[in-house]
């Protein structure tokens, strides 16, 4: 191994533990648990952003490095930290929409089941899930096509962009598998939780989903 891959590996594998370790000590450390939240609270987007820039760029990493038998960096690492980071804030707007809104139907009597928590999180899920998530991952495998066509200095259109992306696997398992047995329960659990609590949740997901797909890419590929 060259000496500038074993010092690519070494940062990666800094970095997916300092960040992984940040979140677990800000959680149970009692003081900066307490910080963790009032900066949640009252500075959502800017801590959407990290949360997601850290731990979604982290899973990242991770299901690179799993799938990868030569174990590379995902290309143009860094704009994907600040897509990552983007996205982060984009959800934390739309989580915060989609549970206004399933909160106020169920006042209003427009979906049944007046307080209860665990209807407000499961119908918010559905929302979120049915109708923002789809739109979502289509952008995110826009953004990640987009990179892949930058780093191999080939031309940029709409047309490469959306003709280099697999529609059949994006709509047949993403959207009809990943979002019904995955995203909707999960997220159903997340919404359950406090409002601050939320968007980290959101991110630790995506991360945990991308080492499952990763492994079972890995599983196919050895059988292959």
């Amino acid at each position: 191994m060259e000496k500038k891959d074993k010092i690519t590996k070494a940062l990666v594998y800094t970095y997916v533990i300092f960040s992984i370790l940040l979140f677990v000590l800000v959680l149970i450390i009692p003081i900066t648990r307490e910080k963790f939240e009032y900066l949640s609270s009252n500075y959502p987007y800017i801590m959407g952003f990290i949360k997601f820039a850290l731990l979604a760029t982290a899973g990242e990493l991770i299901a690179s490095y799993i799938i990868s038998v030569n174990k590379t960096v995902p290309v143009k690492i860094v704009w994907r930290f600040i897509i990552w980071g983007l996205i982060g804030v984009w959800i934390s707007f739309m989580m915060k929409v989609f549970s206004t809104a399933a909160t106020n139907m169920m006042t209003s009597g427009t979906l049944p089941g007046g307080d209860n928590n665990f209807l407000r999180a499961l119908y918010t899920s559905v929302l979120m899930n049915t109708s923002f998530g789809p739109t979502f991952m289509a952008v995110h495998k826009m953004t990640d096509k987009i990179l892949e066509l930058s780093a191999k200095k080939e031309k940029i259109t709409m047309v490469n962009v959306v003709t280099g992306i697999d529609w059949n696997a994006f709509f047949g398992f993403t959207i009809l598998k990943t979002v019904p047995l995955f995203w909707i329960p999960a997220h159903t659990v997340t919404f359950l939780l406090p409002p601050q609590y939320q968007v980290m949740m959101a991110a630790a997901l995506s991360v945990a989903l991308g080492v499952f797909l990763s492994l079972n890419s890995r599983k196919k590929i050895k059988e292959n």
